[in-house]
Order: C-alpha cells, then sequence, then structure tokens
C-alpha cells in the first residue's frame, strides 16, 4: 500500500477554509485540473471531469461538518492504482489554519514509489492551487 501527504498552513480562518474545500461538488471552484464536478446519489457520489478529458467518480465515505473532513474513493479513474481511501481535513492552526490532504492507495502495474510520486504530486499541487484560491 502507498500513502501519500501534503499540506497547507494559511492564515485564513478553518471555517472560511472549509467553506471552500468542504464541499463536496467544489473542486473546481480552487482546483483548475477539475473543470467539472456533478453529484449524484443524494450528494455522497461526485463525477468529476478533467482539463484532460478523463472522468474519476469518488465517492464520500465520511462527513464530519464539526470536524472539518472529508473522506473519499475513487471508484473509476485513469490512474493505476486501486483501493484508493483519502482525506481532506482542515484544523486551526494558530490565527489561521492547517489543510491536510492524504490518502493511500494500492498501485497497480506500477512500483509503490510511482503510485506515491503520482498523489504526491496533485495533493502538492492542489495545496499550491488552493493556496492561490484562497488569495
Amino acid at each position: 500500500m502507498a500513502r501519500a501527504h501534503a499540506s497547507l498552513k494559511t492564515t485564513h480562518s478553518p471555517d472560511r477554509v472549509w467553506a471552500l474545500v468542504g464541499g463536496f461538488d467544489n473542486l473546481p471552484q480552487w482546483l483548475p485540473f477539475i473543470v467539472e464536478s456533478t453529484l449524484s446519489e443524494g450528494g455522497r457520489l461526485r463525477t468529476l471531469k478533467a482539463a484532460d478529458g478523463n472522468t474519476i467518480v469518488e465517492r464520500m465515505q465520511a462527513f464530519d461538518e464539526q470536524a472539518r473532513t472529508c473522506t473519499y474513493s475513487i471508484e473509476q479513474s485513469p490512474f493505476p492504482i486501486s483501493s484508493y481511501l483519502a482525506t481532506v481535513r482542515v484544523s486551526a492552526d494558530g490565527q489561521g489554519s492547517l489543510v491536510e490532504w492524504f490518502g493511500e492507495f494500492t498501485p497497480a502495474g506500477i512500483s509503490e514509489d510511482e503510485a506515491h510520486a503520482l498523489f504526491q504530486g496533485v495533493y502538492e499541487g492542489g495545496m499550491q492551487d488552493l493556496a492561490k484560491a484562497l488569495g
């Protein structure tokens, strides 16, 4: 099983950050790689259209508004992995926030190092994009 993790410290309040990243349908608002998100199954399934034309289908596994966490799995994607489970969490950090995005997954046809590098890049790039979206 491979893992990846990225974080962002920001001066914005946890409520402000969670308002942007906490919505299961909000990825297009802060992650340029995702250009469209469509919810189904009462908001528990999202179908994402990526900038490269690929489709990714993700299922919300757990959501806690008070703790500001969302855990989701990937049901369909072009990525060479299986058993993907990831969490986005926003917590208070001094006068600002700490945002964490972490996941674990099983490589399929690639090495653990390659799978780690793939999602490490996604998560780190996502944190950079989030910082830009927050201003």
